[in-house]
């Protein structure tokens, strides 16, 4: 694995889970393959878990950590090529990734979608440029379009608290206050792809996710069909991908709640977390025995420290 993109560059999904319950059975112990290794954390966009998780992941792994928030603590960067650089961004991508890549071992990166021009997202700009001029493993922590860290605790969750082999897993759009990017509904749907599930995506009509991420997984547009006999529900919000970026309309009754949850199979609640209570999900059902949020947190911790020892395993290698 020369990067961490997606769930195309960590190989067997089965050999990772693996992976991770060994880990998180002894998060720290034995772990010296970090040892005089360093890790640039760069954060384009605010965040808790993820900067928390990574920080804690590479530690655990004896990792020299070091955290930066791009643009607030370093120059504005440019991106493009032939930009006549006498506005705002004050140096260009190609030095600063090469110089960055000079510094540290590896480089995890967190960079929003614009939600502004679709192709721009979706060609994943700062994350390629950074794989194109770093010359060292990059790690995705969010990107434009996708969140594997955010997907692979998930699975690692689903698995812990699975009552079936192969699960009934649900996807739901639920509603929120402003425009949300697709990244961590299109990682979820790409993970459970290749897990042992049968995963439902369902959301309004105008909704819909890019068929590329969607996959094999069955769309519904009624969210009560959907709910029937599903072992976890997880709840995200999602802006329109072919109105790229709108609000399209808000719908109160998609949120999750009770009545809903009766639907399913005594189904587990899944979200990323941070979550809008009372707009998303319910008191009743964020509150109740059966939410896993504070479970797939933790588990960020144990995706993070898996994909970094398979990184640090390369490299030893090498």
């Amino acid at each position: 694995m020369n990067h961490f993109f997606d769930v195309d560059d960590i190989g067997s999904v089965e050999l990772a889970l693996a992976r991770a319950r060994s880990i998180k059975a002894h998060p720290r112990k034995g772990y010296t393959e970090g040892d005089r290794t360093s890790i640039g954390l760069l954060f384009f966009n605010p965040s808790l878990r993820t900067r928390l998780s990574s920080q804690r992941a590479a530690q655990n792994l004896r990792m020299d950590v070091v955290v930066i928030d791009v643009g607030s603590e370093s120059w504005k960067l440019e991106f493009s090529d032939g930009t006549i650089m006498n506005g705002a961004s004050a140096e260009h991508i190609k030095e600063a990734a090469g110089v960055m890549g000079a510094y540290f071992d590896f480089l995890a990166i967190r960079a929003f979608a614009s939600l502004e021009d679709r192709d721009l997202d979706y060609a994943e700009p700062v994350l390629t440029a950074f794989m194109k001029y770093a010359g060292v493993p990059i790690i995705n922590m969010e990107s434009s379009t996708g969140h594997p860290l955010q997907a692979f605790a998930d699975l690692i969750t689903i698995n812990e608290f699975k009552k079936t082999e192969r699960p009934k897993v649900v996807l739901s759009w639920a509603p929120h206050p402003r425009a949300l990017p697709h990244a961590v509904a299109n990682s979820f749907a790409q993970w459970m792809n290749r897990a042992s599930v049968d995963l439902i995506i369902t959301h309004p009509e105008g909704y819909e996710l890019d068929p590329k991420f969607v996959g094999s997984a069955q769309v519904q547009t009624n969210q009560s069909l959907a709910f029937e006999g599903a072992d976890f529900i997880y709840a995200k919000n999602w802006s329109s991908y072919q109105d790229y970026g709108q609000v399209l309309y808000q719908d109160s009754s998609w949120m999750i709640n009770q009545e809903k949850m009766e639907l399913t199979n005594q189904a587990y609640f899944m979200h990323c977390l941070p979550v809008r209570r009372n707009m998303i999900v319910s008191d009743q059902v964020i509150d109740s025995p059966n939410s896993l949020v504070i479970q797939q947190a933790a588990n960020r911790v144990i995706s993070m420290q898996t994909v970094l020892s398979m990184l640090l395993e390369q490299k030893s290698s090498e």
